[in-house]
Order: C-alpha cells, then structure tokens, then sequence
C-alpha cells in the first residue's frame, strides 16, 4: 500500500508539473532548415543545441517583477547553448539583443507567412505578430538562418521564472560591480547571494552599471549563469533535487515540444551532469556599435562566421575536436585556411554583406542549408533560408542589378544554374532545384541530410580576437571582467 501511494503521489506530482508547462506550435518552425546531426556510429552521441531565452513580458503577473505595462514581449536575453558530442563540454554564445541581422519568414498568428526583412534588431524577431507571449518560433528561425546551425530546442523563461527558480535553490552567488540605484533597481556593490526580485534586477538591468550597455549587461548575464550552474551541479542531479526546481521554473517557461513534459526536461537536465564547470565556456559574439544606425551593434566579420563554423563542426573555440564527431573529413585539428572563391575577382566588404536567400525547391530534406553553407564558405555573411516550394527542376540565382557582381560570384557554385535579373528585389536568392548537386553529395538524390559537424568549408585559420577578446569560463571568479 505504502509503494502505491508513493507511486501515486510521484504520478500526480508529474502531471501537476506536465499540466505547468506551455508548449510553442511547431508550426511557425521554418520548413526549410540547416541539416540536423547525424550519429557517427550506431549510438553515438550527437551534438545538441538549445536556444535559450529570456523575455521581458509583462503579461500573466510579470508586471509585478518587472514593472511596466503589459505590451509585446521582447527577448532581451538570447544564449546559444552548444553541447558538444561528448555531452562533456558545453559553449554558450550571447547573442546581443541589439544586433542587427536578417529576420526570415515567420509566420503570424493568422497562419500567414511575413516576408524576409534585412537590418533588424535581434530581439524583433519575438516580437513577430505582436503577441505578449512573444514569437520563440521566430527567434530560432532567425538564430538557426544567422548561424547555420539547427536548433534542437528552445526554452523561454520570463520574470517569474528566474524568480521562482533562483528561490527554490537558495539563491544564487553574484557580484555586484558597483552599487545601483536607477530605474526602479536599487542593488548594493559586492558579492551577495540573490533571488527572487532581486536576482530579476541583477539580470535585467542596463542603467547604473558601467556604460549603461547591453554588452556589459550580458557579461553580468554570463556569471550569474555560471554561478547558477555551480549551485544546482553542487546540489546534485538527483529528482528530490531536480523536481522542485522542475516545479518552480515549469509554470513560468515556455518550450518547444521536444521538451514538452516534466519528464523530458527532467532528461535533459541529466543527460548534462557529465559537463564539468571548468568545461563551459561563455562567449559573446563578436561585434562592434554600428557606424550606420546610433545604439545598435554589428555583428564583427569574419570573426563570427568562424565562431558558427567551430561549432557547426562541433570544435571547441580554441578550434580541437570533442572526438565524437569525423575531425572535419580528416583535417588536422588545427584549423587551416579557407578555400579560395570559384572567381578571380574578389569582392569587397559590402559586397560580402549582400543579403542572400537560399529556396529549397525541390523539397528533399536540408538541401538549402546546404546550399547555404557552401555560400557561407566563400566569406558571405548575409545568408538566409527561405521557405521551400518545390517542383523546381533547375537552380535559378535571381539578382537585383545592383548585386549582379555577387551572382556572378555565386554561380560557379551551382553549375549550370539560370541568372535572372530582378530589379527592385534588393539582393540575390538562389533557388535550388533537382539538378543541385552539393559537392559533398554521394549517389543521385541532391540534398540528402550530412552529419552537423562535416566541414562546409576547410577550418578557419587561427582563433580571432574577436573570439578570444569576448570568452569567458563558467569557472571564473564571478567578480572577473564585469563592466562597473
């Protein structure tokens, strides 16, 4: 009897968690997307990655942590949580809310699709059809077009939920670079142990620290997730450990499908017990306030296109293979130097930054990443997928008269492809058909899914600074290179 009723209760408390959790429709999700990671031998691991972020809604309660009114929801937080193949080592890339990038197409709660939009703020992508709850389905479009890679899951926690999970771990060990009094937060300098509303502050907070930055907001960012790490890694992965934090951050996230029960988030967290603190690493991307509009930044190329192409190849920063993954079709560990352009002439800086859409059309799984990626190889740094549409028999590259240098560029590598001139279409878009044949392509299906981790591009040469100039190590001392 008494087996029974434990048995009960654990069931009922699963499914109070199960009934917590909000789920995204999966079908905003882009249907054209990079390839997903393919095992190297029967069991083995792949890489994972997981966008996680944070939003600023105030909608459902929120407004009592984070002041304000109720309004569109924004993502102020976006971290890129790679978990490399060894399921040992982890990077986590902060994506600056004010970046400017390409938003694709997203779809709208009336089941409409927006066109494509070029030079716009990171954390606008949530803000697609204007919903409190935000669009996550959009960001992950936006991450997954900007980085090449695919998205395994997505988890969007609000003011509620970094207050109810900091709380049911007994606070959370930070710095406090100097003391804040501005914009409704009043924080003391030092190192303290925070939760509830006040580890909300410590997060959100711009104004008061430093140069008033984001830059300096995420680095605060980085350190309080390190040292949550430490806490719960301290505590243990057991469930008397897990679910009450489970019971805690549950009623407050919102995830993809993928984790859509109290047991599948319960997994997932397992399933990253084996990841030292020494073995997370924190990284911004690397950029630079932009010269074109005041208060946003710019994404620093080509620094960032081998940051993404570390990790597609699921390399650690200081470019070494994990081992789980082919070592880059037996390239040396040592990253070497990027493939010449098919063309002589080569092409400036603006030119690289020409916005380009890739269309599968032909339907086969992944073949516009592909097609993306071998783009991406040639130093383009504007590349997005586009929404299939299928039927397509031969590749087309449709330009805007201005940019006929960068198809021209474009089309050794789609041989035989047809060049359309389309003024007014502000850039180029390359639709694949059935007669693509991806250079790593083996037999006659064009666009058959590769493994996450084969190269799209021979590794890059060196580490940049703009890599090494913005890492962090979960380990560091929480009090170390915070903006004050």
């Amino acid at each position: 009897m008494l087996v029974l009723s434990v048995a009960g209760a654990g069931a009922w408390f699963y499914h109070r968690l199960d009934t917590n959790i909000t789920t995204f429709d999966a079908g905003g999700v882009a249907t054209e997307r990079p390839p997903a990671p393919v095992p190297t031998a029967p069991g083995a691991s792949v890489p994972v990655n997981v966008l996680l972020l944070g939003s600023d809604t105030r909608n459902d309660g929120n407004a009592d942590l984070g002041g304000g009114d109720e309004g569109v929801g924004h993502s102020d937080t976006a971290i890129l949580l790679h978990i490399y193949a060894d399921h040992k080592h982890a990077v986590g890339v902060s994506i600056p809310r004010d970046t400017l990038v390409t938003v694709p197409s997203c779809r709208l709660p009336s089941g409409d699709w927006t066109k494509p939009r070029t030079n716009q703020m990171f954390n606008e992508a949530f803000t697609v059809g204007e919903s409190a709850e935000g669009n996550p389905a959009c960001t992950q479009n936006t991450v997954e077009a900007l980085t090449g890679l695919r998205i395994d899951h997505t988890i969007v926690v609000d003011f509620k939920g970094v207050a109810a999970m900091t709380e049911a771990i007994n606070g959370v060990d930070v710095c406090v670079p100097n003391d804040v009094d501005s914009h409704n937060i009043k924080l003391k300098k030092g190192q303290q142990k925070i939760s509830g509303q006040p580890a909300v502050d410590y997060l959100r907070a711009r104004y008061g620290f430093g140069d008033n930055s984001d830059i300096g907001r995420m680095k605060r960012q980085q350190a309080f997730l390190s040292s949550m790490i430490r806490k719960i890694q301290s505590q243990g992965f057991s469930l008397p450990t897990l679910l009450p934090l489970a019971d805690a951050a549950t009623s407050s996230l919102t995830v993809d499908e993928g984790l859509g029960t109290a047991m599948k988030l319960v997994d997932f967290a397992q399933s990253l017990q084996q990841i030292k603190l020494s073995d997370i690493t924190f990284v911004t991307a690397p950029w630079r306030f932009s010269t074109v509009q005041k208060g946003r930044i710019d994404l620093v190329h080509p620094d960032v296109d081998t940051l993404w192409q570390l990790l597609r190849e699921d390399r650690t920063l200081d470019g070494q293979a994990t081992g789980e993954l082919p070592d880059a079709a037996g390239a040396s560990a040592t990253p070497t130097a990027a493939a010449p352009s098919p063309t002589a002439t080569p092409l400036t800086a603006e030119q690289l930054a020409t916005p380009i859409t890739v269309v599968n059309g032909v339907g086969t799984d992944g073949l516009a990443g592909r097609g993306s990626a071998a783009i991406r190889a040639q130093g383009f740094q504007n590349v997005a997928l586009g929404q299939t549409t299928g039927g397509r028999l031969s590749t087309e590259i449709a330009y805007d008269p201005p940019f006929k240098a960068v198809a021209e560029q474009l089309a050794p590598l789609f041989p035989g492809s047809r060049m359309t001139e389309e003024p007014g279409s502000e850039g180029v878009t390359v639709t694949l058909g059935r007669d693509y044949r991806p250079a790593s392509a083996v037999g006659p299906t064009p666009g058959a899914p590769e493994a996450q981790g084969a190269p799209s591009g021979p590794p890059p040469t060196g580490i940049p600074n703009g890599i090494t100039e913005n890492t962090r190590s979960a380990d560091t001392d929480p009090c170390s290179d915070l903006i004050g």
